[in-house]
C-alpha cells in the first residue's frame, strides 16, 4: 500500500475565490444545469435579489429592474447604493458587509456576508455599480479575479445597486434558463413585499394584498371550501383554506426567503392550527383531518435567523429573536388570538371549516382497512428487490446536501429499460422502479384506488409518500418512458396519477421527464446523439459518406453503456411544473375524463407526419403543455 505523506507541504491555504469554487455546494447547493428550481444558477440570481429586497425592506427604492438575456443577468434596486468606498471589498472579501449590525439590517435573508462574493466567483464575468448621492463607483470581475475598478465619478442617475453577472459556463455545464422558475421568485417577492414593484423582462410582478393574493392565484374559486382567511401581526402573516384536493400544501417563508422545506415556523403553524380548532370546536379531531386539504401561506420575519443550509431552504431558529420568545409558543399565541376571533366573528365560514374535517374524518375511516392491507401487501411483495433497485444515498448517514439534492429515481416500465437504467445509473444517488404494464387511469377516483391498486401502491411505498410528502426519499422522480405512442401514454397515465393524488409533489418541483436521444448517427470516425430530427439532419451532414442511423424506439435498445452519458453530468431532464394560472382540475377533466367532441377534434387536429415515424401529438403532449413541461 502506498504511504500517504501528510507533511507541511499538504497543508494549503485557498483564498475566498479558491474556496467557493472548489467547494461550490456549501454555498450554493448543487450546480445543476438550470432544469431543477434549486439549481446554482436561481441560487445566484435570488442572493443578488436578496440584497435590493432588503433594501426595500429597511424603506429604500420602490423598484427593481431585473434582466436576463443572452449576455447575462442584470439586477438593478434604487435602494442606498452600496458605500462607494467599500464596493469592491463588499462583493469580493468573505465576510465583509453591513448585516452582522442587526440594528442596520434587523431582519434581513442574508447575515453570513457571503451572497455576492459566491456570485462573483462562480461567474465568468461580475460587473457591480454603486451609485449614491450624485456619485458613481464600478468594478469588473471575472471568476472573482478583480480586472477593473473606476474611480468615483459624478453622475446623474438615481441612488441604487447594479450588478450584471454571468454565471461561469464550465462550471454550470450546458446551464439554460427556465423563465418559469424565475418569474415564480419573483411573485414569492412581490407577494412577500406589498407594494414592491419587479420589472422582468417586460412584465411587472406586483401585489397589494401579500399572502392574500398568493393564496388567490394559488386555488381555484370554485373548489376551495370557504372563503380564504387572511390574518396579519407584527412579523407574522397568514392566508388559508381549505380545498378538496389531498395532502397539505403549504408555502412557507422566513424574512422574504422561500423556505421550500419549511421549518420551525411551519411546524409552529401546524401545530398551533390544529389547537385552536379543537379548543375552537371543543373536540379532539385527529391532527391529520384537520390539516387536511389546507392550502395555506405562512411568512415570518426572525431576528438573525439560523437556517440548516447555506441555501435556506429550512429554518432551524427556535426563537423569533436571541432573546425573544420561542417560535412555537408566539405561533401559538398569535393564532389563539387572532384566528379563533375570525371564527368567532365568521360562523359561516367556521362551518364550512368544520363540514370539511368531518368529511376527512370519514373518508380516512373509510380507507383506513384499505391502507392496513396495502401496506401488508407492499410489505410481502419485498419491493426494495422485486420493484425497486435503491440507491447508496439512503444508507450513508454521512449524506451531504449535494448528494440529497441528486439523489434521483426514474420510472420505467419493462425489465428491458429497467435493465439498461439498473446498469447505467450512478448507484450511489439513482434509484430505478419498474412498472409492470401500463398504470391505470386514476382521474376522478378517490385515494382508496392508490391503495387497492397493485402498481401505484408499491410506487407510493418506493417513494415513501403514503402518509406524507415531507417523507419523500428522492429529490427528483423522474419518468421514463420509451420515445414512441405507448411510452406516451404511460407518461400521461403517470402524470394523471401524481396530479391527482400527490399535485404538491409537482408544485415542488420534484417530478421530470427524461429526454433520451430519438437517432444514432455515426460513421467509422463519429457518433452523434440526437433529440429531434433536426439534430439528425445536422448530424448526417456533418459525417462524410452514407451514415449508420439507429432510430431508438424503445428504451431497452439503448446499451448500458450508452446511457450511462445520457443520465449521467449531462443528463438531460425536462421539469414539469405548475404555472400560475394552471386551472388543474379542469386540465385532468379535459383530457382525461370522458371523451369529449371537442378532445378528438383536438387529438386529430394536432397528428403530425414525420420523415422516420409517425408520432402522435396525444393527449400526453397537451397535458404537459397545460401543465407545464420546460423544453429547449
Amino acid at each position: 500500500m502506498q504511504e500517504i505523506r501528510y507533511t507541511e507541504d499538504e497543508i494549503k491555504s485557498l483564498d475566498w475565490r479558491e474556496h467557493i469554487r472548489l467547494r461550490p455546494g456549501m454555498y450554493i447547493g448543487k450546480l445543476g444545469d438550470g432544469s431543477s428550481p434549486d439549481d446554482g444558477i436561481y441560487v445566484l440570481l435570488k442572493e443578488v435579489l436578496d440584497n435590493s429586497i432588503d433594501e426595500f425592506a429597511m424603506g429604500f427604492g420602490r423598484q427593481i429592474d431585473v434582466a436576463i438575456n443572452e449576455s447575462g443577468v442584470t439586477v438593478r434596486d434604487y435602494g442606498r447604493g452600496i458605500p462607494l468606498g467599500k464596493v469592491v471589498d463588499v462583493v469580493s472579501k468573505i465576510n465583509t458587509g453591513a448585516k452582522y449590525d442587526s440594528k442596520a439590517f434587523k431582519k434581513s435573508v442574508g447575515l453570513n456576508g457571503v451572497g455576492t462574493k459566491a456570485v462573483n466567483a462562480l461567474s465568468e464575468y461580475f460587473k457591480v455599480t454603486a451609485i449614491r448621492e450624485g456619485q458613481a463607483k464600478w468594478a469588473e470581475f471575472q471568476f472573482g479575479n478583480l480586472q477593473k475598478e473606476s474611480k468615483v465619478e459624478p453622475s446623474k442617475e438615481e441612488n441604487g445597486t447594479i450588478i450584471h453577472f454571468k454565471p461561469d459556463n464550465g462550471m454550470f455545464r450546458h446551464f439554460r434558463w427556465v423563465h418559469e422558475y424565475i418569474e415564480q421568485q419573483l411573485w414569492n417577492y412581490a407577494y412577500l413585499n406589498a407594494g414592491l414593484k419587479i420589472h422582468f423582462n417586460g412584465r411587472v410582478f406586483q401585489s397589494k394584498n401579500g399572502l392574500l393574493d398568493l393564496l388567490e392565484k394559488k386555488t381555484n374559486a370554485e373548489k376551495i371550501r370557504y372563503p380564504i382567511i387572511h390574518l396579519r401581526g407584527e412579523d407574522v402573516e397568514i392566508a388559508m383554506t381549505h380545498g378538496d384536493h389531498y395532502g397539505e400544501q403549504y408555502y412557507s417563508f422566513v424574512n422574504g426567503q422561500n423556505t421550500t422545506q419549511g421549518g420551525t415556523h411551519l411546524n409552529a403553524f401546524r401545530e398551533a392550527l390544529v389547537k385552536v380548532v379543537r379548543d375552537h370546536f371543543k373536540k379532539q379531531f385527529d391532527a391529520k383531518d384537520i390539516r387536511e386539504s389546507i392550502i395555506a401561506a405562512v411568512a415570518v420575519r426572525v431576528e438573525e435567523p439560523v437556517f440548516e443550509s447555506q441555501t435556506k431552504t429550512r429554518l432551524g431558529s427556535e426563537r423569533i429573536a436571541p432573546d425573544g420568545p420561542a417560535i412555537r409558543g408566539w405561533m401559538s399565541d398569535f393564532l389563539s388570538r387572532e384566528l379563533d376571533n375570525f371564527l368567532h366573528k365568521n360562523p359561516e365560514v367556521a362551518k364550512e371549516l368544520l363540514k370539511r374535517i368531518q368529511q376527512s374524518e370519514r373518508e380516512r375511516k373509510e380507507i383506513a382497512d384499505v391502507k392496513k392491507l396495502a401496506n401488508e401487501r407492499a410489505k410481502k411483495a419485498n419491493i426494495h428487490n422485486k420493484k425497486l433497485r435503491d440507491c447508496r444515498y439512503h444508507l450513508n448517514e454521512k449524506a451531504t446536501e449535494e448528494l440529497r439534492l441528486a439523489s434521483t429515481i426514474f420510472i420505467t416500465e419493462g425489465d428491458s429499460a429497467s435493465g439498461s437504467l439498473t446498469k447505467a445509473r450512478n448507484v450511489n444517488s439513482q434509484a430505478v422502479f419498474s412498472l409492470r404494464g401500463k398504470p391505470l387511469n386514476c382521474y376522478g377516483m378517490t385515494k382508496k384506488v392508490v391503495y387497492q391498486n397493485e402498481e401505484f401502491n408499491l410506487l407510493q411505498h418506493a417513494l415513501n409518500i403514503e402518509d406524507s410528502l415531507d417523507d419523500l426519499r428522492y429529490n427528483r422522480v423522474v419518468i421514463a418512458t420509451d420515445a414512441d405512442v405507448d411510452g406516451m401514454h404511460i407518461r400521461l397515465l403517470l402524470l394523471t396519477f401524481f396530479l391527482q393524488f400527490f399535485p404538491d409533489l409537482v408544485r415542488n418541483g420534484h417530478l421530470y421527464i427524461l429526454d433520451t436521444p430519438l437517432f444514432r448517427v455515426r460513421d467509422k470516425q463519429q457518433t452523434f446523439y440526437c433529440y429531434s430530427e433536426a439534430e439528425k439532419q445536422a448530424a448526417i451532414k456533418k459525417l462524410r459518406g452514407k451514415p449508420e442511423i439507429t432510430r431508438f424506439k424503445g428504451l431497452g435498445e439503448i446499451s448500458p453503456n450508452e446511457f450511462g452519458g445520457f443520465i449521467g453530468e449531462d443528463i438531460r431532464l425536462e421539469p414539469v411544473f405548475l404555472p400560475e394560472d394552471t386551472n388543474l382540475d379542469h386540465v385532468l377533466d379535459y383530457y382525461m375524463g370522458k371523451n369529449t367532441p371537442e378532445r378528438q377534434e383536438f387529438i386529430i387536429e394536432n397528428l403530425r407526419f414525420e420523415i422516420d415515424v409517425v408520432e402522435e401529438t396525444n393527449e400526453a403532449a397537451a397535458v404537459e403543455e397545460a401543465v407545464g413541461v420546460a423544453g429547449e
